[in-house]
């Protein structure tokens, strides 16, 4: 049995982590959170669960840490870079789930790559050392875009993947598998969306139109549209029209959540 400490901001990675554990017969003895996500977590746990909320990592933390003698400590969407005062901690090390194929993707935002064109969804268990996601990789999987590609379908693909990768990796950093070195001429880096990349060009192809807003909704509706006020759309949907001589953003149907409208090569069914 593993003592492991999480790191994590949500709580449906709590999930993975919590149903791994369960099923290898490893025990959570600790979760640690940012304070910005610490109430909705603490709700979302069970109330066995022991929680620590701090950005205190070298500090604070440590010896809250080091109090449950963990085997293994495992971040999953963490955003604070981890101090050598947590990592030498646990007795097997610490280790660093992404939601890309590493060393693709490196960073916060792992939709980037979708929104970017990306034709396949990756995740990664890799040694976490002093830099963000650039630790030896144990473990990591790839699987091509949902053929029913919404932000739904990317989210728990991506879910599935984390527990593969748990399975498969968890083992090899308790036998000391110094893991696979990233090729960091391979690289990229998956930087935040900017402002203006939410707002969804019409003209574009059908295809890029959907990537992109799937890509902008994973973790939430972010996807815009100006018609002509700007509007969060939560999905998009290929129609057939025959109106191909409107001008792209045309409105060629208000419906009750949204419009059907011109764009790229057809046309669209927007979701508010």
């Amino acid at each position: 049995m593993l003592r492991v400490v999480l790191l994590t901001m949500y709580d449906v990675n709590y999930r993975v982590a919590s149903n791994w554990a369960a099923r290898n017969g490893h025990e959570i003895v600790l979760v640690g959170t940012l304070p910005r996500s610490a109430s909705a977590l603490a709700a979302a746990l069970p109330p066995t669960a022991h929680l620590l909320s701090t950005s205190q990592l070298t500090t604070v933390a440590p010896p809250i840490i080091a109090a449950t003698a963990p085997d293994l400590l495992i971040s999953m969407g963490y955003s604070r870079l981890l101090p050598a005062e947590i990592l030498n901690l646990p007795k097997y090390g610490a280790v660093n789930v992404h939601p890309s194929a590493l060393p693709a993707g490196r960073g916060p935002n792992p939709t980037r790559l979708l929104y970017d064109g990306a034709t396949e969804l990756g995740a990664t268990l890799h040694r976490t050392d002093a830099q963000f996601d650039t630790g030896a990789i144990l473990s990591q999987r790839t699987r091509p875009l949902p053929l029913d590609l919404t932000g739904e379908a990317v989210f728990y693909a991506w879910l599935e993947m984390f527990d593969e990768i748990l399975e498969e990796g968890v083992p090899r950093a308790v036998d000391g598998s110094p893991g696979l070195p990233q090729d960091n001429t391979l690289s990229s880096y998956a930087a935040p969306f900017a402002d203006e990349e939410r707002t969804l060009d019409l003209s574009e192809p059908l295809a890029v139109i959907r990537r992109k807003t799937v890509a902008l909704n994973v973790l939430g509706a972010t996807a815009r549209v100006n018609l002509p006020e700007p509007t969060v759309i939560s999905r998009v949907d290929v129609v057939p029209t025959t109106a191909l001589d409107a001008a792209p953003g045309t409105i060629l149907l208000t419906h009750h959540d949204g419009w059907t409208v011109r764009a790229g090569e057809g046309a669209l069914r927007l979701t508010r």
